[in-house]
């Protein structure tokens, strides 16, 4: 009796455990790749990798040394300087109007027997150098453009300029005339149109300028374009590092030269960005902390005491009785100083040596200046306007006013000498670095594809 053999039933393929499955579908890193595709293939994904971001870097980083670079030239040789054209406009336009109305105040007054009348012509040189030099910061300031807004308030300023020179020129005619009240009466209208015209408009200039020194600053102390700049050249040197290995695995060469080349020069470009900037930012924290911060709070008392000085002779002039003039002295007297918080406070403790020094005179002189002018209003008040006008215009109270504006003045000069020389050493610092950047940048390219490229060839 034969014998029926039954086959076996087919056994199903085993699955892979779960953990197993997972494993394989997740293996995608480079020996897998290099498995599925062959070496040659990650080898071209390497070159791509690679000048990709060393373009990234060169780019990038180039631009970032640009703009920072700019922004401190900017703010060393443009913004700042034309800041000072528009104080030193303010001052001259401010001088021009004190000394003026000053010489003819006393002129005005009744000559002693025997004496001779009071000359005005020394007034009237320094008046008409005062408007010159107005007029030649003007001109320097919108050598260099401006906003629309700029241009609208120089081109206010100009016509002002104009008619308060014709105001002062009619008003010395009144006076060589000895029509003393007519003469009185257009020296008024010439000096309300310094203070109401020609002084807001020059303040409002300076005030614009004052904020393109703000952006000009923040621009060349900015951050973010340098870090960005950084990590994307970190990138391209955790690139290049991991090549070398890969490729040291697997050519099982130690070294591959173009790599090398190119890691090279990655570093000495990032190093050099990083220390270029660190140089900068110190070189342009100094300008700005003991130089253009104390220059602005200096500028702004200037023109502050200008004002003090403007408000006590208009009220001379006036004889209004109004009390508005001395209440916007007080409050000017309180912002310049010298208390704690005021201008010439912040000035004096900025850090600089040469500006504390040079503002002692000042911060002693300034009190008692304060005391004159308020016994002046005091003055005007009880209707004595001669003894008034002997308070406001006399030696003592000249004296002292000289005494602060000249050491404010000498203090600006300070503060401006210490900006230019730092702010000049940060937009000197970047020198080269924009082309050592793309040099370097091309270098990476050339090199990393050119190391590369020699391996590939092996596999063709």
């Amino acid at each position: 009796m034969a014998t029926v053999v039954t086959a076996p039933a087919p056994v199903p393929p085993a699955r892979p455990a779960p953990g197993d499955q997972r494993r394989r579908s997740g293996r995608r890193g480079p020996r897998y790749l290099a498995a599925v595709r062959g070496t040659p293939a990650i080898i071209q994904a390497m070159i791509a990798g690679i000048v990709i971001l060393s373009l990234a870097w060169g780019g990038l980083g180039a631009w970032a040394v640009a703009t920072h670079s700019s922004a401190a030239t900017s703010l060393a040789y443009g913004n700042e300087p034309y800041s000072r054209d528009a104080q030193r406009m303010y001052l001259a336009v401010a001088d021009a109007d004190v000394t003026i109305t000053t010489s003819f105040l006393a002129q005005a007054q009744p000559v002693p027997p025997g004496q001779p009348p009071s000359s005005s012509l020394a007034a009237r040189q320094r008046l008409t150098a005062d408007l010159a030099s107005a007029s030649q910061d003007l001109a320097d300031l919108m050598s260099g453009g401006g906003s629309t807004q700029l241009t609208q308030a120089a081109a206010a300023f100009d016509a002002d300029l104009a008619a308060y020179q014709g105001y002062v020129a009619t008003a010395e005619t009144e006076y060589a005339q000895d029509v003393i009240p007519a003469g009185d009466s257009e020296m008024e209208v010439a000096s309300e149109e310094a203070h109401l015209g020609l002084l807001p408009e020059a303040k409002l200039i300076y005030n614009l300028q004052i904020a393109a020194v703000g952006t000009s600053r923040d621009q060349a102390t900015s951050l973010p374009t340098i870090v960005i700049a950084i990590v994307i050249g970190l990138a391209a040197l955790v690139m290049l590092v991991w090549a070398q290995r890969w490729m040291a695995r697997r050519t099982h060469r130690v070294l591959n030269l173009g790599l090398v080349i190119a890691t090279a020069a990655l570093v000495i470009s990032i190093g050099w960005l990083a220390v270029t900037f660190g140089v900068a930012s110190s070189d342009l924290s100094t300008a700005i902390g003991q130089g253009a911060n104390p220059a602005e709070a200096l500028a702004q008392a200037s023109i502050d005491v200008q004002q003090i000085r403007g408000d006590s002779i208009l009220n001379v002039i006036a004889r209004s009785g109004s009390p508005s003039l001395q209440t916007d002295s007080t409050a000017q007297a309180k912002n310049v100083g010298p208390g704690p918080g005021s201008l010439l406070g912040s000035a004096s403790a900025a850090g600089n040596g040469s500006v504390t020094a040079d503002l002692g005179p000042a911060i002693t002189a300034a009190p008692a200046w304060y005391k004159a002018n308020g016994q002046g209003y005091t003055l005007g008040s009880q209707h004595q306007y001669s003894a008034e006008m002997n308070s406001v215009t006399g030696t003592p109270v000249s004296s002292e006013y000289g005494q602060v504006t000249g050491s404010i003045s000498g203090a600006l000069d300070a503060a401006q000498q210490t900006f230019t020389s730092q702010a000049d050493d940060a937009s000197s610092a970047f020198g080269p670095l924009e082309a050592v950047v793309i040099i370097a940048a091309l270098v990476m390219v050339v090199a990393s594809a050119w190391g590369l490229a020699r391996r590939l060839a092996e596999y063709r």
